[in-house]
């Protein structure tokens, strides 16, 4: 059952508990007080400040699994405090074993801190789970993606055109690091995890991943260096850093390039201009 005015109060000191700067606003000369305004919470949350209000104001509708959870990403909750939001609001806590859905907090402030580079954070299975503008105008929005595509390589084998941000002689190779890196995901969750299911949603689907599953690669030859295929820039090349979070099965990408280089120039300009068209 839902308990309105501890699910407020929880809201509003978690709010109260969050500067600007732990994620990534500034802060202000016309501020009054500490920590974020509503509006704020309502804009990190992809909500209406009309909504995030009244929800915080004891009134309004009851909200649901899918406003909780982005409400929880918008204050940066720990898996624990987003636990105990749900039980607020009525619902059942979601399964731990999504747990690589909710971002955590440390990867999510390093992420507000680098709003001018690409950098997204992605699960073990190859999903988005959120990017910097720059990273949209890089690579596309691929947080857009429901279902079974939400899986970077199940889109690789099963939507063409999700092979088009890499240069055709690269796709071989990308082919087999996609794949060696879902086995290592199927291995450690085993059969009844959603890397099964994703591996034999593929089976059924596709060919060209029977053959490249076949060979049982647990690992491919592959650099930190990366060429992107943009449709107006042309080949950027960059290179990707990444900071894991074993316990979140998360990983966080930073794309950076070496300065001096047309494609340093070309990342400055994706940052400046965003996924707009140049």
């Amino acid at each position: 059952m839902v308990d309105r005015a501890q699910l407020a109060d929880f809201l509003r000191t978690r709010r109260e508990a969050l500067q600007p700067e732990d994620v990534g606003l500034p802060r202000g000369a016309r501020r009054r007080t500490g920590g974020l305004r509503r509006e704020e919470v309502a804009s990190l949350s992809g909500m209406s400040a009309d909504y995030y209000s009244r929800i915080e104001q004891n009134r309004g509708p009851v909200p649901s699994e899918q406003m909780l959870a982005a409400i929880a990403r918008g204050l940066h909750l720990t898996l624990d405090e987003r636990d105990h939001l749900f039980r607020l609001a009525g619902h059942a806590t979601p399964h731990r074993v999504t747990r690589a859905h909710h971002l955590s907090p440390g990867i999510m402030r390093i992420l507000d801190r680098l709003q001018d580079t690409p950098a997204q954070v992605m699960s073990s299975l190859g999903e988005t789970l959120s990017q910097t503008p720059p990273a949209i105008a890089l690579l596309g929005d691929d947080s857009r993606w429901t279902g079974m595509a939400r899986s970077m390589v199940y889109r690789w084998y099963t939507e063409p055109e999700s092979r088009l941000i890499y240069p055709e002689d690269d796709h071989s190779l990308l082919g087999r690091i996609f794949t060696a890196q879902l086995r290592m995901v199927y291995t450690q969750e085993g059969k009844d995890s959603r890397a099964a299911a994703v591996v034999e949603a593929l089976h059924d689907k596709s060919a060209e991943f029977r053959t490249v599953w076949s060979s049982h690669d647990i690992s491919a030859p592959h650099s930190d260096l990366k060429r992107i295929s943009h449709p107006e820039l042309g080949i950027i090349e960059v290179y990707c850093q990444t900071l894991t979070d074993p316990r979140q099965g998360q990983a966080l990408l930073v794309f950076t390039a070496v300065p001096g280089t047309e494609s340093h120039e070309k990342l400055q300009l994706l940052s400046v201009l965003g996924s707009q068209r140049l």
